[in-house]
C-alpha cells in the first residue's frame, strides 16, 4: 500500500524529517518513501547534484549542503529546519563512508580519523540537536543507519566496524535518556547493501560479505527504507534502544 492507502498510524502527513546522505543511495531511498508518506523532508549532503539526476520523482521539501561532521554546520542545519518548517519530527542518520579496506596494523590514520568523525560523530551531533529539540515537544523520532559490521565487526574494515558498534551503543543509551518524552530511538543494521558504494569495494570483499548472507543476496535500499519509514512512523510507539538487522539471516543476536 502507497499514499493515502496506508494505515493512519504509518502515514506521516504535517510532519517534518531530515535525513543525511540523502542524495543518493540509502538515504535517498528512504527520503523518498517518508515524502511518499506524507512528510516533509529536509535533506542533507555535501553533494546536492545527485538530486538533480531524473532518476525517480523525489523532490525534498528543502536540501541543505551540509558537513555533518562539523558540529557548527549540523547546528545551524538544524536551527534553519525549525525555522522554516517549525519542529522536526523524525531524523535519520544516513550519511557515512566506508573508509578503506586493510589490515588494522596497516589502516592509515586519517582514514581512521574521517571514517569515526563520519560514520560516529556525525551521529552524536545530529542527534543531540535532535534530542533537545524532540525532548521539548513531546514526540520524537531518530533511526540510526548501523550496520551488522557494528554487531560482529568485520575484519579489514575495523574504523567502518568501530564507528558502526559506536552509534549503536551511544542509541541505546540515548534512548533510555528519552524514554519519559514520547521519543524513541533506534538502529538499523543492513548487511552490504546494493548501492553506489560497491565500487569503492573489492570484489573479494564483496563476495566474502555476500557469502554470509543466506538469502544469497544483497540488500536493497527499498527494503531499509520500508523498515525505516515504519520505525520513524507513530506505529513503532513502544520500542526503543532496539537494533533492527536487515541482514536476509545473517544476524544471529
Amino acid at each position: 500500500m502507497t499514499g493515502a492507502d496506508m494505515p493512519e498510524k504509518t502515514r506521516l502527513d504535517g510532519q517534518t524529517a531530515i535525513v543525511t546522505g540523502a542524495a543518493r543511495g540509502i538515504g535517498r531511498a528512504i527520503a523518498r518513501l517518508l515524502a511518499e508518506r506524507g512528510c516533509r523532508v529536509v535533506v542533507w549532503d555535501r553533494d546536492l547534484a545527485p538530486l538533480a539526476d531524473g532518476s525517480d520523482a523525489f523532490v525534498p521539501a528543502h536540501a541543505a549542503q551540509v558537513d555533518v561532521a562539523d558540529h557548527g554546520a549540523v547546528a545551524k542545519a538544524f536551527d534553519d529546519a525549525v525555522a522554516r518548517f517549525g519542529r522536526v519530527e523524525i531524523l535519520v542518520n544516513n550519511a557515512g563512508i566506508n573508509g578503506p579496506i586493510a589490515p588494522s596494523w596497516d589502516y592509515p590514520l586519517e582514514d581512521w580519523d574521517r571514517v569515526v568523525a563520519i560514520d560516529m560523530t556525525a551521529v552524536f551531533y545530529a542527534s543531540r540537536q535532535a534530542a533537545k529539540h524532540m525532548r521539548a515537544n513531546g514526540y520524537g523520532r531518530i533511526v540510526t543507519i548501523a550496520s551488522i559490521a557494528g554487531k560482529e565487526g568485520v575484519p579489514y574494515i575495523a574504523a567502518y566496524s568501530a564507528a558502526k558498534a559506536g552509534v549503536i551503543g551511544f542509541s541505546k543509551a540515548l534512548a533510555k535518556e528519552l524514554t519519559d518524552c514520547g521519543v524513541t530511538v533506534n538502529c538499523i543494521a543492513p548487511a552490504l547493501t546494493e548501492t553506489d558504494l560497491l565500487k569503492g569495494m573489492t570484489d573479494d570483499h564483496i563476495a566474502r560479505m555476500k557469502a554470509k548472507i543466506p538469502m544469497g543476496r544483497l540488500v536493497q535500499v527499498d527494503e531499509i527504507a520500508e523498515m525505516a519509514a515504519w520505525i520513524a512512523s507513530p506505529a513503532c510507539s513502544f520500542t526503543t534502544g532496539f537494533v533492527f538487522d536487515i541482514t536476509g539471516g545473517r544476524a544471529t543476536y
